[in-house]
């Protein structure tokens, strides 16, 4: 299975993938309170996420995410961990995938096009302002392999300051790759040279 390799600046971002323990642990709890909090709006409760249920989510969270072998990468904010988190994950493009993706509502077909060296030319959706103000501004980036979809979503908890951190977001969403552990022989057309002596 591929896996995500990323170069978050580490001046801007604080990854929370490998963090494990104490380390990255502030980091990891103020983005789930975030994101709870977010959903706890967009479900019309207006209690924030709660401590408890983040302390938890956030112990948890880098075992989750290691079991995903690389397939998911997280960021922080570091400045400010609750107003930006960001996810990449990759996932294989089944037929229901494809199936869902194209049964999306019909904001979701205002894409641009999004340029990785990495991955080629995706698909770019940014929706500073959604229609229904309970729902945090958000971009989703996309590649299609062929065999695979890469995403990057990054969701923001204040809309005013939506735009002043857009800009990192995309250079994150440029850094996105793919990588792939092959033996010798697994793949055709490739072509070992062994060292001369």
């Amino acid at each position: 299975m591929p896996r995500l390799q990323a170069d978050a600046d580490p001046t801007l971002w604080v990854a929370v993938t490998e963090s494990l323990g104490f380390k990255g642990r502030r980091h990891r709890k103020a983005a789930i309170r975030m994101l709870l909090s977010q959903a706890n709006t967009a479900v019309g409760a207006e209690r924030p996420g709660s401590g408890v249920a983040a302390w938890a989510m956030s112990q948890a969270a880098p075992f989750l995410m290691r079991r995903a072998a690389g397939r998911v990468l997280v960021w922080v904010w570091k400045a400010d961990p609750e107003l930006v988190v960001t996810m990449a994950q990759v996932q294989e493009a089944t037929p229901q995938l494809r199936t869902a993706r194209a049964m999306m509502p019909m904001e979701y077909d205002d894409t641009e096009s999004f340029r990785s060296s990495h991955l080629g030319v995706g698909e770019k959706l940014e929706m500073a302002l959604p229609s229904d103000p309970r729902t945090p501004p958000f971009a989703t980036y996309t590649w299609d392999t062929g065999t695979h979809f890469v995403t990057v979503t990054a969701v923001c908890s204040d809309r005013e300051r939506f735009g002043t951190v857009i800009g990192s977001v995309d250079d994150l969403a440029r850094t996105v790759r793919v990588v792939d552990d092959l033996a010798v022989g697994e793949a055709p057309g490739v072509l070992r040279i062994e060292p001369t002596n």
